[in-house]
């Protein structure tokens, strides 16, 4: 079997995506090492079935951060014997891409976004010429990819002529341990980035009649922080440290509504299709979720979610308001969901990794 190397720049404990494919791949036979980075408040790692490794950085933030971590993966990607390397994302693309030339080795593209549409990218327009750069640089030199959705593959078709498949971001199936929620309230999950909607939500939950718990750090979190206070919402809107993924599955049990939100603008979020989408329903947790494409197409088959048009605050707080007061509603997605986590699970989707290295 093939030794790969998946290069990442999050801090693995919490990455339940590549926990995932790695995982998998392991148990197939394939020696595989999982490389990201150590921050300061770093949880010791748990055993799992394959290697992992995190890379210590002086710079934590900023184009400092990107320059030294690119760096460092480079040489130590160097010196360690590997089949493939795998990309994960724009941000370690280039040593993957320098490191497979000078060891002649495979090298693949995992595009779990647009990288260069995201809204904290497309805002500033500096930024933006210096990513688009190393995008049209080496995404036409990855010739092996996958993406997380069709819109998104169809996008690198027609920007980069690649041809890259889709593996999408499902969860493995669990058994559902909790009787179901002891108290109404809503969760948000996963990074808290710029166009995740925070700037509308904040101001909706004025409206709404339950506590909204948000589980997750990110880019955009001091502004949402600074959003909470301005609103006196500090009692209603509760911030908690990220959670290892089997505690974070306990709480995605216990809420009675999940939230998928995405700002319209770039197409990253307008073409997302969010790991927390599908974490709602591998819990059978009712969501209401932004009605964009990607969503729009799994809830027209499956009716996991109350979809919204916008994410205007008064759409946001009317539609969560709806799924508290609706009990018929309410039940019948969950019901739903909890038909649609037999066939939307990583068990399933995981064949189509398999196939796609095996066949490398």
């Amino acid at each position: 079997m093939s030794r790969l190397i998946f290069t990442v720049t999050n801090d693995l404990s919490y990455d339940q995506r590549m926990q995932r494919i790695a995982g998998s791949l392991a148990v197939t036979g394939h020696d595989v090492l999982l490389v990201g980075r150590k921050l300061p408040g770093s949880v010791p790692l748990p055993s799992l079935s394959f290697r992992q490794r995190r890379l210590r950085c002086f710079f934590n933030t900023g184009f400092l951060f990107y320059a030294e971590y690119n760096l460092r993966l480079f040489f130590f990607l160097l010196f360690r014997r590997a089949d493939i390397i795998c990309a994960i994302d724009l941000d370690t693309i280039l040593p993957v891409y320098f490191v497979s030339l000078l060891k002649r080795c495979k090298r693949v593209y995992d595009a779990h976004e647009l990288f260069t549409e995201q809204k904290e990218v497309l805002s500033r327009p500096s930024i933006l010429r210096f990513w688009l750069g190393i995008e049209r640089f080496a995404v036409p030199r990855f010739p092996n990819g996958y993406t997380v959705n069709e819109a998104l593959a169809k996008e690198f078709r027609q920007r980069y002529k690649v041809n890259y498949g889709v593996i999408r971001n499902l969860p493995l199936t669990y058994p559902l341990t909790v009787a179901g929620p002891t108290e109404k309230f809503i969760l948000y999950q996963g990074a808290v980035n710029h166009g995740r909607s925070f700037e509308t939500l904040v101001p909706a939950m004025q409206q709404v009649r339950a506590p909204l718990h948000v589980y997750g750090t990110g880019n955009f979190i001091r502004e949402t922080k600074a959003l909470v206070a301005a609103y006196g919402l500090e009692q209603q809107i509760i911030f908690h440290d990220p959670l290892l993924p089997a505690d974070l599955a306990v709480v995605t049990q216990q809420a009675f509504i999940g939230l998928t939100l995405f700002e319209a603008e770039g197409m990253n979020q307008f073409h997302s299709l969010a790991n927390r989408f599908f974490d709602y329903i591998m819990a059978g947790t009712p969501q209401v979720c932004v009605n964009y494409p990607a969503y729009a197409a799994v809830n027209a088959e499956y009716g996991v979610a109350l979809a919204i048009v916008d994410t205007k605050p008064g759409t946001i707080a009317s539609a969560l308001n709806r799924l508290l007061e609706d009990a018929d509603l309410h039940q019948t997605l969950k019901e739903n969901c909890l038909r649609a986590r037999e066939i939307l699970n990583w068990e399933n989707e995981e064949k189509l990794l398999l196939d796609f290295y095996k066949n490398l």
